[in-house]
């Protein structure tokens, strides 16, 4: 008899995890590993951010938080939407979690039954389908590959809507792809939602703050289906402060109530001072951001190029995040290479360079590396690869 509860068996570990345990296996052993696997910013956490938290301890910020948040941080939270997304929102739907994966968590639970299907483009962020299987949901991918920049279009959204459809999984700017929908994309989109009633969009945009192509545009601007809107955000990407655990929701009230009802059962509210550092993030100075979102912007235009480089490989042109999502089908089947995952555990291996293989985000033939490291690291990183590369297409 199997002691796990067949909830927890049907779920599948994270590739990007244990890509990043491999890579810090052989660190361990004093090999020189460049991780390109996990998606975090390689920045210190800026110091006026430091300082509220340190300020917290000293003013006794030690005890158990509100469920869904300080209003303080709440209020600031709704100011943010306000002002850089001229979105309204008050705090009474705003609900504060551990991170923007137990804000995502936190609504499927909420809304999802069983049975139930909850659309999700491909290739998608690892997480998304395992939290739909734990509420007892069915995940649809729609597929969308490098030809339409890993973007899904109205009609493949319409087409995968059936009676049993409860929600939409949106991530603009991607993980992993670092796509970014356009204004008339979610447009074309909120058309079509707009004709189901039933249906919810949950927005994740904890990349906002990370992007290349000008200002960010949230499917929730739209006025057909506002109403049915979840937005999921947080600190952890744009403001360098994963560790501090830290992500949110902006939702209908009666779907943020659900949530804090969840939350108040298994976590209950926030990190105290986590939180009053969250709040010294949005309404401090937003220089920090831009300066990181410059260095990211380089450090894209840099892996872009040095990528291309390499016969063999199909590279776009990233437009948020700090990922790039490179086709390498052409390499499979070569020796004991026949997926994608195969081949990142090669380059791994071969070029110490620790990468993720696509099958995990549900787009096999393709791998991807995170940029959020220093120019040096890149050049080097990627100057491995293109030896392993070669070394693999010269010897089959």
């Amino acid at each position: 008899m199997n002691p796990l509860s067949s909830r927890l068996q049907s779920l599948s570990p994270s590739e990007t995890f244990a890509m990043a345990q491999k890579s810090n296996e052989l660190k361990a052993q004093g090999i020189d590993v460049i991780n390109m696997s996990v998606g975090e910013p390689d920045f210190s956490t800026p110091t006026h951010i430091k300082e509220a938290a340190k300020k917290a301890i000293d003013n006794n910020f030690s005890f158990y938080s509100p469920v869904p948040g300080f209003p303080e941080l709440r209020k600031a939270i709704c100011t943010k939407l306000k002002n850089e997304n001229n979105l309204d929102f008050d705090p009474a739907q705003i609900v504060v979690s551990s991170g923007a994966k137990q804000s995502l968590c936190n609504v499927i639970l909420s809304i999802v039954d069983k049975g139930e299907e909850v659309i999700i483009p491909a290739p998608y962020w690892v997480s998304y389908p395992e939290m739909v299987k734990i509420a007892e949901g069915k995940p649809v991918f729609v597929y969308a590959g490098i030809g339409q920049n890993f973007k899904i279009t109205a009609k493949q959204l319409e087409e995968a809507i059936t009676p049993k459809t409860r929600a939409l999984i949106l991530c603009s700017p991607s993980n992993p792809t670092g796509s970014v929908y356009t204004r008339e994309e979610l447009k074309s989109l909120a058309l079509v939602l707009a004709k189901y009633p039933d249906i919810y969009v949950i927005s994740d945009e904890i990349y906002e703050h990370i992007n290349y192509v000008g200002k960010h545009e949230s499917i929730a601007q739209f006025q057909e289906i506002r109403e049915r809107v979840i937005v999921v955000n947080g600190v952890s990407k744009g403001y360098a402060m994963t560790g501090w655990r830290i992500g949110w929701i902006a939702a209908p009230k009666w779907i943020a109530s659900a949530c804090g009802l969840l939350q108040g059962q298994y976590t209950s509210g926030a990190s105290s001072i986590s939180q009053k550092a969250a709040e010294a993030a949005y309404t401090g100075s937003q220089d920090c951001v831009e300066e990181m979102r410059v260095a990211f912007e380089r450090r894209k235009n840099l892996i872009t190029k040095l990528l291309r480089e390499i016969p063999g490989l199909k590279v776009n042109d990233p437009e948020g995040a700090f990922y790039i999502f490179v086709e390498c089908g052409s390499y499979l089947g070569k020796g004991r290479i026949e997926t994608a995952t195969d081949l990142a555990m090669y380059l791994l291996e071969q070029g110490h360079v620790a990468c993720v293989g696509g099958d995990a985000f549900g787009a096999p033939g393709h791998i991807r590396f995170s940029y959020a490291t220093s120019d040096e690291n890149i050049e080097k990183a990627i100057s491995r690869v293109k030896g392993a590369l070669e070394k693999l297409r010269t010897s089959h």
